[in-house]
C-alpha cells in the first residue's frame, strides 16, 4: 500500500476527466482544490513539515485565498523561502494557519531572507519530503510524533548557510500573518539552541540540534548578526513592532556536504522539547535514516490496516492516498496541553469536526480503536478544561469554536465510542459533560423555542440528545434518559411538511437542499414527513440531478448572480463540499439501496483521480477521503448510531483490520468498474455464513470481522428492499447489549 501513496494528489486546482451522467448535473460552489500538501507526516502525529511558498491555506503551493470557484494564483510555479513545521491537511478558511520555525538553506546573504527559490525534483512518500531549489540545495525531510529532522546537502561554496526564523508564522497572503506574543532563543552550546515562542495564545517550544559543529553559530536580528550573542527576549510584540529574528549556522560547504538539523517541540517547555526529540531520534548526530525508515514503518503499519484487490496502478494509488489523508489528522499529542496543568490525553488540529465526524471518526474508531478512545478522553477533558466541546480545535487560545457551523458533534463520536463498548472511558464522567454542552450555545434556543437557527443546528442538537441518551442508559441512567424523549423527536420542527425540505433559515456552505437528507437518528419518520417513500425518493432524485440538463461549474472569481443561481439549482455538490456527502445513503432507507449503488459509483469513479488535481474540493482534515475509503469499500458508517449501510464495493476483494479482528469484503460476479461505465448492484449477501437480507451491519457487528460477501450484477435486484436500516421510531436498540441480538 505505501508503495502506491502519492501525497501530491489533492495539492492543485481538480484536474479529472470531463464528468458524464448525473455527475455532469452536480454543482460545485467550493474551491476546486484538496488544499493538501505533499510535506512529511507521522500518522495523527504532532508534526508536519513541508516547504513553504506561503499560499493558502497550508503554506504550501500556488494559490491566493478562495472561497468560492477556482482558487486565483499567487505563484506560477513551486517555489519555496524554505521548509517550515505544522501544516493543515486539507482544510479551508480556518484562520490557524501555523507553519513556524521556517528553515532556510542559503548560499547568499542574510539579507536575502525571504526570497522565493524554484522548486525542482520534489518526491515525497509517507513520512519524508524532498526537493532542490534552483540553488543547487537539496533538501529532505523526515518527521516523528513530535520531532522533524532535516537534512540538506550543498553544493560547494565559501559561506553555507541554514538559517531558522523564529519569527515566522501564517501565510503571505493578506491577513494571514500569525504575529508571536513573545520569543526567546538561546544558544545552549556547540551545534544545540532552545527557545520558545507563544502564538496564537499557545506557547511553542522547540530543542534544535545541528551536526556542522564545524560552522559559525549565530543569532540574528532585522537580518543583522549578532556576533557573539547567545540569547534574545522578546517579551511583548505588537505586529506593528515585529522584526524578524532567529539563528544560524554558517561556514564552508563541499559539493555533496550533507548538513543535518533536528527540532523536538512541545507545548510544555524547552525541557520536554527536548525529551521529545531524544525520544524520538535518539542521541548524536546522524539521525536522519533511522527517523525516516521509523517513521515509514509507522505508516506501514497503518496502511496495511485495509488491503483492496485491484488490477488498476491507478486505482490502487487513489484508495492508498485516501487512506494516508485520512490518518493525518487530528494531531494526538499525550501530555502536551499548554493550558492545563495534567497529564493525560491531548489533541488539536480537530479540523474540522462538522467535516469529519460524518466519515473520518467513524474510521479512526474502526481501523483504530485505542486511538479513538484517547482522542474522545481527550475530548472530554477539553470540555471540562474549558466548558464546551470543540468544534474545532487547533493550537491556539480562545475562542475559535466555529460554533456557527454545526454544534454537538462531539457527542456523535462519543454516542459510536459508548455503543460499540469501546474500554478506557468514564461514562459517567462523559455523561455529565455531554449532558451540560447541549444546554451551550445553540442549545438554549432548542430548550426554549423547540428549533435554533441556523436550522441544521435543529438536526444536530437532536441527534445530540439521542446520543447522550444511549450513554444515559448504558450507565443505567433511564431517568435522564427518558427526559430526553421529546427533546429527540424535535428535528421534527425544522421540517416543512409542504415542501418535505427543511424550513428556510441560514445555511452554512449549502442551501436547505444540502442539509435536508441527511441520515437522522429516525429517518423512517423523516420520510413519511416527506409524504412516503414516492415523494421522499422524488425529491431525492431531484436533488442529484435525475433529467436534468448538465451545469457549469462556477470558475474564477464567479459572480454573486452566479453563485445564487447555482445555489437555487437545490443541486448535490458532488462531494465538493461536505454538508450533504451522506446523502447518496438516504435512498437505502427508502428500500432503494440501488440508487445508492447508481450515485455512489459515479462519485467514487468520477469525483477521484490521480496526479496533483485528483480531488473533487477540500480534503478537509482527510474528511473527504475517509468518504471515498468507506465508499469504496462498499461500507457506509452513520455517525453516532452504532450503524453501517452496506451496498456494493469498487473492488473484488478487500480486508479490513480492526483491533486484533479482521472483516473479509469479498464479491461474486464483480467486474472491474471504469469512468462513465455502469455501476453494479448487491444481488444477495451473506455475512458470517448466513444469508444477510438488510442492507446494514450494526458497528459491534462490524467490529467483531468476519466475512461479508456480496453477490453482485449488472441489474437492480430485491436486496435490502424489505429489511430497512432502522430508526428511532421503528427498531433502534436502547442499549449497547441490545445490538448483539440484531
Amino acid at each position: 500500500m505505501i508503495e502506491r501513496v502519492d501525497p501530491f494528489i489533492g495539492t492543485e486546482i481538480t484536474d479529472l476527466p470531463e464528468p458524464t451522467g448525473l455527475p455532469a448535473t452536480w454543482w460545485w460552489p467550493k474551491p476546486a482544490v484538496g488544499n493538501t500538501h505533499p510535506g512529511a507526516a507521522y500518522p495523527l502525529g504532532m508534526v508536519s513539515a513541508c516547504s513553504y511558498s506561503g499560499a493558502y491555506p497550508t503554506g504550501y503551493g500556488r494559490y491566493d485565498l478562495s472561497t468560492e470557484g477556482l482558487p486565483p494564483t499567487i505563484h506560477d510555479r513551486q517555489v519555496a523561502s524554505g521548509f517550515t513545521h505544522f501544516q493543515q491537511s486539507g482544510t479551508g478558511a480556518i484562520r490557524k494557519y501555523y507553519n513556524y520555525f521556517r528553515v532556510t538553506p542559503m548560499l547568499e546573504p542574510l539579507d536575502s531572507l525571504g526570497r522565493h527559490w524554484d522548486l525542482d525534483e520534489e518526491r515525497a512518500e509517507p513520512g519524508w519530503y524532498a526537493a532542490t531549489l534552483d540553488s543547487g540545495v537539496r533538501a529532505e525531510i523526515t518527521v516523528g510524533p513530535k520531532s522533524a529532522v532535516h537534512r540538506y546537502t550543498f553544493p560547494r561554496h565559501r559561506d553555507a548557510r541554514l538559517v531558522v526564523d523564529f519569527s515566522l508564522g501564517g501565510l503571505s497572503i493578506p491577513y494571514g500573518i500569525t504575529v508571536p506574543l513573545r520569543a526567546h532563543l538561546e544558544s545552549v552550546g556547540p551545534g544545540v539552541a532552545q527557545g520558545e515562542i507563544v502564538m496564537e495564545g499557545a506557547p511553542l517550544a522547540v530543542h534544535i540540534e545541528c551536526d556542522a559543529l564545524q560552522w559559525r553559530q549565530m543569532l540574528w536580528y532585522d537580518r543583522r548578526l549578532m556576533p557573539g550573542g547567545t540569547r534574545l527576549d522578546f517579551d511583548h510584540i505588537r505586529p506593528t513592532t515585529l522584526r524578524p529574528f532567529g539563528l544560524m549556522w554558517a561556514g564552508p560547504s563541499e559539493p555533496g556536504q550533507s548538513v543535518e538539523l533536528r527540532f523536538g517541540f512541545s507545548l510544555r517547555g524547552v525541557a520536554q522539547a527536548e525529551q521529545n526529540l531524544h525520544r524520538d531520534c535518539g542521541t548524536g548526530p546522524g539521525r536522519f535514516s533511522a527517523r525516516r525508515t521509523q517513521t515509514n514503518e509507522a505508516w506501514k503499519d497503518h496502511l496495511r490496516l485495509v488491503k483492496v484487490d485491484t488490477p488498476s496502478r491507478d486505482r490502487q494509488t487513489i484508495f492508498s492516498t485516501a487512506l494516508y489523508h485520512s490518518l493525518i489528522k487530528p494531531c494526538l499529542a499525550e501530555n502536551e496541553s499548554p493550558f492545563w496543568p495534567t497529564r493525560g490525553p491531548f489533541a488539536f488540529d480537530i479540523c474540522t469536526m462538522w467535516d469529519i465526524y460524518r466519515t473520518q471518526l467513524p474510521l479512526l474508531t474502526t481501523l483504530l480503536p485505542a486511538r479513538a478512545v484517547e482522542l474522545g478522553h481527550a475530548l472530554l477533558t477539553i470540555c471540562e478544561e474549558e466548558g464546551n466541546f470543540p468544534i474545532g480545535y487547533r493550537m491556539a487560545r480562545g475562542e475559535d469554536r466555529f460554533s456557527r457551523q454545526g454544534s454537538a458533534l462531539a457527542h456523535t463520536f462519543l454516542g459510536d465510542l459508548c455503543q460499540l463498548e469501546l474500554p478506557g472511558i468514564d461514562w459517567d464522567w462523559a455523561l455529565v459533560h455531554m449532558h451540560n454542552d447541549l444546554r451551550r450555545t445553540y442549545g438554549e434556543d432548542y430548550l426554549v423555542a423547540g428549533l435554533a437557527h441556523p436550522i441544521s443546528h435543529t438536526l444536530d442538537l437532536a441527534l445530540g440528545y439521542w446520543c447522550t441518551s444511549k450513554v444515559a442508559r448504558y450507565v443505567r441512567d433511564n431517568a435522564l434518559a427518558t427526559e430526553f424523549q421529546p427533546l429527540i423527536r424535535r428535528w421534527t420542527n425544522a421540517f416543512d411538511p409542504t415542501t418535505g425540505l427543511l424550513i428556510d433559515s441560514t445555511y452554512y456552505e449549502g442551501s436547505k437542499w444540502n442539509y435536508s437528507f441527511r441520515l437522522l437518528h429516525d429517518m423512517a419518520a423523516r420520510i413519511q414527513l416527506a409524504g412516503g417513500d414516492g415523494p421522499f425518493m422524488a425529491l431525492l432524485d431531484q436533488f442529484f440531478g435525475v433529467g436534468a440538463d448538465p451545469v457549469k461549474q462556477p470558475g474564477l472569481h464567479p459572480s454573486v448572480e452566479e453563485l445564487l443561481a447555482g445555489y437555487s439549482l437545490g443541486r448535490f455538490e458532488g462531494l465538493n463540499n461536505e454538508p450533504d456527502m451522506d446523502a447518496p445513503w438516504a435512498y437505502q432507507y427508502a428500500g432503494r439501496p440501488d440508487r445508492t449503488a447508481g450515485i455512489v459509483h459515479d462519485i467514487v469513479h468520477q469525483q477521484f483521480g490521480t496526479g496533483r488535481g485528483g480531488l473533487p474540493g477540500n480534503d478537509d482534515s482527510g474528511g473527504l477521503s475517509s468518504w471515498y475509503v468507506w465508499a469504496s469499500l462498499g461500507l457506509f458508517p452513520v455517525a453516532g448510531q452504532n450503524l453501517v449501510l452496506v451496498n456494493a464495493p469498487s473492488f473484488g476483494e478487500a480486508t479490513v483490520s480492526i483491533a486484533d479482528k479482521s472483516l473479509e469484503i469479498l464479491t461474486r460476479g464483480f467486474r472491474e468498474p471504469e469512468h462513465g461505465g455502469p455501476p453494479q448492484y448487491v444481488q444477495s449477501a451473506e455475512f458470517n455464513g448466513k444469508p444477510l437480507e438488510r442492507s446494514w451491519l450494526r458497528g459491534n457487528e462490524l467490529h467483531r470481522g468476519g466475512q461479508l460477501v456480496l453477490h453482485l450484477g449488472p441489474d437492480p435486484s430485491g436486496w435490502g428492499t424489505a429489511n430497512r436500516p432502522p430508526s428511532d421510531s421503528t427498531s433502534n436498540p436502547s442499549t449497547p447489549s441490545e445490538v448483539l441480538a440484531s
